[in-house]
């Protein structure tokens, strides 16, 4: 069947791209939020996220949101019991960017790097840690750095990067194994103000 001079696909083409698009969507929603949370609640502002965030800026080791999860993960949960809707696939993108995030954050910080990709982003994760934390927020991708023109770029890069170029990866504990810890960080620093 042909609809205004569309090609006669298969409905279920449609959908399935329909899906893609809408997951591929919540990714880069993902990485914008990552940007806002990192860049503008973390160092630009003060908001309730800037003591956690200064935390780990002190001792890298602090602070992966894991506590963050089961709140987070209670609208897929929602949205499957009633039926995956438009919203369910996005959100699901978004969480599946967290979760990236999640696993490359600690990476950077604990793991050597596995292939040049990888290097790269710890090196511009390192940079911020260690020399220049008002550039280079995006963990995950530094498109929204480029856009706001955050990115440490040219010479300025090199150099920085030289400069933390011989750091190792951290060894011992992180709070990875204690995912209330971070949401008892939150409320502490909320009951604080």
């Amino acid at each position: 069947m042909r609809t205004r001079g569309l090609p006669p696909y298969d409905i279920s083409v449609l959908h399935a791209v329909g899906i893609a698009g809408l997951f591929i969507a919540g990714l880069l929603g993902w990485t914008f939020l990552e940007y806002v949370i990192h860049g503008w609640m973390s160092h630009r502002f003060a908001t309730f996220v800037t003591p956690l965030h200064n935390v780990h800026h002190r001792d890298p080791r602090a602070v992966f949101a894991l506590g963050a999860w089961l709140p987070a993960l209670l609208p897929i949960l929602i949205g499957a019991a009633r039926g995956a809707h438009g919203w369910t696939i996005f959100y699901t993108g978004m969480l599946t960017g967290f979760a990236g995030y999640e696993v490359m954050h600690y990476r950077m910080h604990f793991r050597a790097p596995s292939c040049r990709a990888e290097a790269w982003l710890r090196t511009r994760h390192l940079i911020h840690h260690y020399c220049a934390p008002a550039l280079n927020f995006g963990v995950t991708t530094p498109l929204w750095d480029y856009v706001f023109k955050t990115d440490a770029s040219g010479a300025n890069a090199a150099a920085l990067a030289a400069r933390v170029a011989s750091v190792a990866p951290l060894k011992g504990h992180s709070n990875l194994a204690a995912p209330g810890a971070v949401m008892r960080r939150l409320i502490a620093a909320i009951a604080i103000r």
